[in-house]
């Protein structure tokens, strides 16, 4: 399989597409593609990215072209046996995709105002007044998964699973931006951020020279 992302440090919806490469446990080519220099929108015509329309992720299994983070989580659950991404039980795994599918469709006021940016931590700013009920919203959702579903483990749905690879980027955004979460979210920030997959991502993140000034917060 390869994998077309974009950018480690700003690119949210690669870093999903890439969890759910890594959680599959299948072999896969990772090709990094900068965004918005020079020669991305010559790129983007490649016939690599035909079936995207120029977008990233876009898993290529052989002759089959996979876009979209969610359809490829989706994609390699079938292929590795439907084990690897969501819960067994069937009320946890119907909570599970729900509030993935939200991630998916939700929560524009936090994406716009706040970009994901890996490389950097800002000064603790108050939320605007939208960001702040897409905040409220996604701590009600992880509360209600960790009370009905995460037992003992670490994640909403106990183990590592679909739903967190859906959330890491916005995990990312709120430690970027010293966003308000409420205490009991921390543990569990915690433990995606440093899960193995996140740290190798990190990693290759902050070594990444490329700069992109639209998704740079400039602090007075």
């Amino acid at each position: 399989m390869k994998l077309i992302i974009g950018n480690k440090a700003y690119s949210s919806w690669s870093l999903r597409g890439w969890l759910a490469c890594r959680q599959s446990g299948l072999l896969f080519e990772e090709l990094v593609v900068p965004l918005y220099d020079e020669a991305w929108e010559q790129r983007r015509q490649d016939e690599d990215f035909a079936p995207s329309s120029g977008k990233v992720p876009i898993l290529w299994d052989g002759d089959i072209a996979v876009w979209d983070s969610l359809a490829i989580i989706e994609y390699l659950n079938e292929k590795t046996g439907n084990g690897k991404f969501w819960p067994k039980d069937p009320a946890a795994r119907a909570m599970a995709r729900s509030i993935a599918a939200e991630m998916h469709s939700s929560y524009a006021a936090l994406r716009r105002a706040h970009c994901m940016n890996i490389r950097q931590i800002y000064p603790a700013q108050p939320p605007a007044p939208d960001v702040m009920l897409d905040i409220d919203r996604i701590m009600q959702l992880w509360a209600q998964a960790r009370a009905r579903f995460g037992g003992s483990g670490d994640f909403l749905f106990g183990e590592f699973g679909a739903a967190d690879i859906m959330f890491a980027p916005v995990i990312t955004r709120f430690i970027t931006y010293s966003l308000p979460v409420a205490r009991f979210a921390e543990g569990y920030m915690h433990a995606v951020i440093n899960h193995p997959f996140m740290q190798e991502w990190i990693g290759a993140a902050q070594a990444e020279d490329w700069v992109i000034e639209r998704f740079e917060k400039q602090v007075e």
